[in-house]
């Protein structure tokens, strides 16, 4: 065994000794990424219902929100809340700033979270729009009102059908969460580069969290496929239905 590691360029039994920190850093990415992801859908979804009705008065506030925040990187939404927060006196001086705004923590969930409500809410906006007309107009011939259909029709539809391209937003915001390294947060990313920083390494601490970044993108694959095994099994079947020689149906 000690022969073949000598052939690896790469010091296996150090990045052992601090597997560690590597599984702490784990922990902390999870965390971060999956509640961020879950708050930012929870804000989604309204978002997504006034944009798609085209409401008068929320629906321009809510595309200027989209836009601001999907047309900037997260890094420097980070940053603005980070480090650009605390120059004004008033912030430092408020309740929020002692147990929230001065923790490097908090203000990588708000930046994650309000970054990620930005991309669910147009994601879910088209899934609303493209849900067929035939369901919402039999929705409205057996009497439901517009809350009852979006409730009970639209938004369950537009949910299954979303969670092809939701699945991209997760792995987008895992990647994304190695911003979180770059405000003192030890996530897999920070790990991976303090372990370069104290031993004087090229290598290991990136390869590493490399390969633990590849194993959750592994598993959230797995898991979405499984979600459209299941949830989107109708319309597998419909396309197995479809002779061979159909014309298709011109796409929106």
């Amino acid at each position: 065994m000690e022969a073949i590691l000598e052939f690896i360029p790469l010091d296996i039994s150090l990045v052992a000794q601090n597997f560690d920190r590597f599984l702490w850093g784990v922990w902390v990415t999870l965390n971060l990424t999956f509640l961020a992801l879950l708050c930012g859908g929870l804000l989604a979804i309204p978002m997504a219902i006034a944009r798609a009705s085209r409401h008068p008065v929320f629906n321009p506030m809510v595309w200027t929100y989209t836009y601001v925040f999907r047309g900037t990187p997260l890094l420097v939404q980070t940053f603005l809340i980070y480090y650009g927060l605390g120059q004004f006196e008033a912030v430092r001086e408020s309740w929020l700033w002692d147990p929230i705004l001065s923790s490097a923590w908090w203000c990588a969930f708000i930046a994650f979270t309000l970054n990620t409500a930005a991309y669910t809410t147009e994601l879910l906006r088209g899934a609303i729009i493209d849900t067929p007309k035939g369901e919402v107009e039999a929705a409205i011939a057996t009497g439901h009102s517009y809350g009852s259909r979006m409730r009970r029709i639209i938004l369950p539809s537009a949910f299954r059908r979303a969670i092809p391209a939701y699945s991209n937003e997760v792995i987008f915001m895992l990647h994304g969460s190695v911003v979180a390294s770059t405000i003192t947060l030890q996530d897999i990313l920070g790990v991976g580069r303090w372990l370069n920083g104290r031993y004087y390494l090229a290598y290991e601490g990136f390869i590493t969290a490399a390969l633990l970044y590849f194993l959750i993108v592994l598993v959230i694959t797995w898991v979405f496929r499984w979600l459209e095994r299941r949830y989107l099994r109708h319309l597998a079947d419909r396309r197995t239905d479809t002779p061979a020689d159909a014309t298709p149906e011109p796409t929106r």
